[in-house]
C-alpha cells in the first residue's frame, strides 16, 4: 500500500498568504527569547505602559517565569535613580497595564534594579515648508474670525495641517 501521510496533511507544506503577525513572531522570538521575554510587546509598547515620562527613566530587562509556568512572572526593570520609588508606588498599575497588554496574567511581580536608562530616540516629524497657495488657502478660510487670539490659533492650526498633507 502506498503511504498516504502527505493526504493526510501531516507533511503538507502550506503556501499563499499568512498573517504578518506570524512571521514576525518568528523572526523576534528567538531575539527576545534569549533576554527572557516571552513576548516583545514590553518592548515596542513600553512608553505606553510605564507613561512617556517614566519610560524616559526605566526600561525593561527580562521576563523571568518560574520553571514550568508561563506566567505570574517577575519583570526586572532597570531604573535611573530616584525614578524607583516611584515606580515602587506605581507597581500594581504597571502590572495591570502589563496583563491587560498580555491578555493574560504574565506579570505578578516587578524586580526594581538601579542603573542607567538607555537614551530613547524620539522622532520629532519636521513639518515640510508651505506653498504660497497653501499658506493664501489657510488665511482665507479664517478671514471672517474677528478675535485676533482665534485667528492666531487657527492659522496655526491650518498651516500644520497643510504640512502634513503630500504634496501634489
Amino acid at each position: 500500500m502506498a503511504d498516504h501521510s502527505k493526504r493526510n496533511g501531516a507533511n503538507v507544506r502550506r503556501t499563499g498568504l499568512r498573517p504578518l503577525a506570524k512571521a514576525a513572531d518568528a523572526v523576534t522570538r528567538p531575539a527576545f527569547g534569549r533576554r527572557g521575554f516571552a513576548m516583545g510587546q514590553l518592548l515596542t509598547h513600553w512608553p505606553q505602559i510605564a507613561g512617556e515620562r517614566l519610560a524616559d527613566m526605566c526600561h525593561p530587562e527580562k521576563l523571568h517565569f518560574a520553571q514550568g509556568k508561563g506566567d505570574s512572572g517577575t519583570l526586572w526593570i532597570m531604573v535611573e535613580g530616584a525614578a524607583a520609588l516611584e515606580l515602587q508606588h506605581m507597581q500594581p498599575v504597571l502590572i495591570e497595564r502589563i496583563n491587560r497588554l498580555c491578555g493574560f496574567r504574565a506579570v505578578e511581580s516587578l524586580r526594581i534594579l538601579q542603573g542607567p536608562a538607555p537614551v530613547r530616540t524620539k522622532s520629532v516629524a519636521t513639518p515640510r515648508p508651505l506653498r504660497p497657495a497653501e499658506k493664501k488657502a489657510v488665511l482665507q478660510e479664517i478671514e471672517p474670525v474677528s478675535d485676533p487670539q482665534l485667528r492666531a490659533s487657527l492659522e496655526r492650526l491650518g498651516y500644520g495641517i497643510q504640512a502634513r498633507k503630500k504634496p501634489c
